[in-house]
């Protein structure tokens, strides 16, 4: 575990984001097709798989972190349908523009998290309790504030971040959706949880796994 994050974990922060997409892409599908198209699982594996391609294909290691982000960000842009790629896309984009460092400290990573909520909200016009994924991202970032200010390192704020990402996606099991797809159901759309913030947890769980692990 390092004091900081650099280029090397972001790329090894989107393998593993991969990996654990493809692994939960039954979940995320099944997920969807109770409150939404159906396709949410299909399309994100699909967008990293992508990314996975461009990463391989660098001529050399990206130089910082914003640079994978970047590379994410355009890539899910242009390949994943529906809403989950300009979410993700513009959430990946703006998390890009504050991470143009070799290495992120805790207040960097804040940052990053802070943008890319930031992202989703503007794309999706959406705030907590509607059943969206900022219902996982919210959480996850006041977390991450709380962490960074008590002195966690880089690695203890992500995963105070997907802690708290992973409790907010199931909180949205009893709720109402009122925005996107989920919210033609209306009251129909209780008691499923809501499959953006399921993958955003996914998401947010790798990356701290991967800084967890060692990855700088």
């Amino acid at each position: 575990m390092t004091d900081s994050l650099g280029a090397a974990w972001a790329v090894a922060w989107v393998r593993r984001t991969a990996q654990v997409v493809a692994e939960n892409r039954e979940e995320l599908i099944e997920l969807d097709r109770q409150i939404g198209d159906g396709d949410h699982g299909e399309n994100l594996s699909r967008g990293f798989t992508a990314v996975l391609g461009k990463l391989d294909a660098l001529d050399a290691p990206p130089g910082d972190v914003g640079s994978v982000l970047k590379l994410v960000a355009t890539t899910l842009m242009s390949t994943v349908g529906g809403a989950a790629g300009p979410l993700y896309g513009t959430a990946y984009l703006r998390a890009a523009k504050v991470t143009g460092l070799p290495e992120l400290d805790s207040a960097a990573v804040v940052a990053m998290l802070e943008a890319g909520l930031e992202g989703i909200v503007v794309r999706g016009k959406a705030t907590t309790g509607e059943k969206t994924m900022v219902d996982a991202w919210t959480p996850a970032v006041e977390a991450a504030v709380q962490a960074a200010d008590a002195g966690a390192s880089p690695a203890a704020v992500l995963a105070a971040a997907a802690e708290a990402a992973r409790a907010g996606a199931e909180a949205t099991i009893p709720l109402v959706a009122t925005k996107g797809r989920a919210s033609y159901l209306g009251e129909r759309s209780a008691g499923h949880q809501d499959p953006g913030a399921t993958s955003s947890a996914l998401i947010l769980e790798a990356a701290a796994a991967t800084a967890a692990g060692g990855a700088s």
